[in-house]
C-alpha cells in the first residue's frame, strides 16, 4: 500500500441484478475492458477488481455476479460472491435499469444496505432507451422512497454519458491513507484469469443461444517466448454435452476459429504482444454441480459450502 496521506482511496462493490449493465459501466470508467459484456444474464462468474486512480484519488471496484435464484453450485457461488463483495467496501453501487421497478433482487440488496448502514450510490443505466424523461424522475422518486442514496445518478455505459458524474460522487466515498495499488494498476486479475474472460466472452457472443452458460475455459498454458515477442497461450473450453462440442466446433471447425480469432485480438490490444493462441474442445457432463471440477476450473470450493 502507498502511504502517502495526501492520497484517498475507497473500495466499492458494483452490484445488481443480471444484465443491468454492471460490467460495461466498469469498463467504461476504467477506460478499458477488464470484465466481460454480453446480452446474456449473469455473464460475470467472479469478483473482478478494477482499478482507477486519477490525480489524489483511488477507487477500487469489485464487479459482481448478478443476483439471482441459483439453480446449482455454480449459481451458489456466484450468490454468495455478491454477499462477500458488500462486506468490508466502503461503498456500493447498486446498478439498476432505467424504467425498472425494483424488484427481489434490489429489495433484498436494500435491506442489506439497510442493516449495514452502507453508503450507497444508485446509477440508473441506460437511459439512452427512454423516451420520456418523466419516467426517470417517477424512477429516482420511487427508489429514493426506499434507501437514503448518497446521491442518484443517472448513466449510460454504452456512450457515457453521466459517466464523470458518477465518478465524481463515487470519489467523495474516498478517505486518506494512501493507496492500495501503484498508479498504473489497472486490475488485480492474473493474466491467465484475464485471458480465459475473453474467450469465454466470445463464446456467449458467438453462440448466441445455442450455447448456455454451461462453459468454462481454462488456460493451460501462458508464456512468453524466449526469442520472439510472441505469447503463447493453450487454452482449453469444457461444455457439458457433446452437442454443445459440435456447435461450438463449427461445420468444419468454422465456429472455433471465429472464437480464437476474436479472443487472439483481444488478446494482442490487452497485453500488447503478438499471441498465439491454441483451443481444445472437451466435454464434461453437469460439471456445475460438480465441486471437484469448479475447484479445478479456478473457483474457490469453500464458497459452495457455505
Amino acid at each position: 500500500m502507498n502511504n502517502n496521506n495526501n492520497k484517498k482511496s475507497a473500495f466499492i462493490a458494483i452490484v445488481g441484478r443480471p444484465n443491468v449493465g454492471k460490467s460495461s459501466l466498469l469498463n467504461r470508467m476504467l477506460g478499458a475492458k477488464v470484465a466481460i459484456v454480453s446480452s446474456k444474464p449473469q455473464t460475470t462468474r467472479t469478483r473482478i477488481t478494477g482499478v482507477l486512480t486519477e490525480d489524489d484519488v483511488q477507487l477500487v471496484f469489485v464487479d459482481t455476479p448478478g443476483m439471482h435464484k441459483p439453480k446449482n453450485n455454480l449459481g451458489k457461488y456466484m450468490v454468495r460472491s455478491v454477499s462477500e463483495s458488500v462486506n468490508g467496501v466502503d461503498c456500493c453501487m447498486l446498478v439498476v435499469e432505467a424504467d425498472k421497478e425494483a424488484g427481489p433482487a434490489e429489495l433484498n440488496l436494500i435491506e442489506k444496505f439497510k442493516s449495514m448502514e452502507m453508503p450507497v450510490i444508485l446509477a440508473i443505466n441506460k437511459i439512452d432507451t427512454l423516451k420520456e424523461k418523466d419516467v426517470l424522475m417517477k424512477q429516482i422518486l420511487a427508489y429514493s422512497s426506499l434507501y437514503d442514496f448518497e446521491a442518484v445518478v443517472p448513466v449510460c455505459a454504452a456512450d457515457g454519458n453521466g459517466v464523470d458524474e458518477l465518478k465524481d460522487e463515487l470519489k467523495k466515498q474516498s478517505m486518506e491513507g494512501g493507496f492500495f495499488f501503484e498508479d498504473d494498476t489497472l486490475t488485480d486479475q492474473p493474466e491467465r484469469v484475464l485471458a480465459s474472460e475473453m474467450i469465454r466472452e466470445k463464446i456467449l457472443r458467438l453462440c448466441d443461444k445455442e450455447i448456455p452458460h454451461g462453459i468454462a475455459v481454462v488456460i493451460e498454458k501462458m508464456r512468453m517466448r524466449k526469442d520472439k515477442d510472441i505469447l503463447d497461450v493453450d487454452a482449453t473450453i469444457y461444455c457439458e454435452r457433446e452437442t454443445h462440442k459440435r456447435i461450438l466446433i463449427g461445420k468444419n471447425g468454422s465456429m472455433l476459429k471465429k472464437i480464437s480469432t476474436f479472443s487472439r485480438q483481444d488478446m494482442e490490444n490487452f497485453f500488447g504482444c503478438k499471441v498465439y493462441l491454441q483451443t481444445w474442445i472437451k466435454v464434461k457432463e453437469d460439471w456445475r454441480n460438480s465441486i471437484q471440477l469448479m475447484r479445478n476450473f479456478g473457483y474457490d470450493e469453500n464458497d459452495f459450502r457455505k
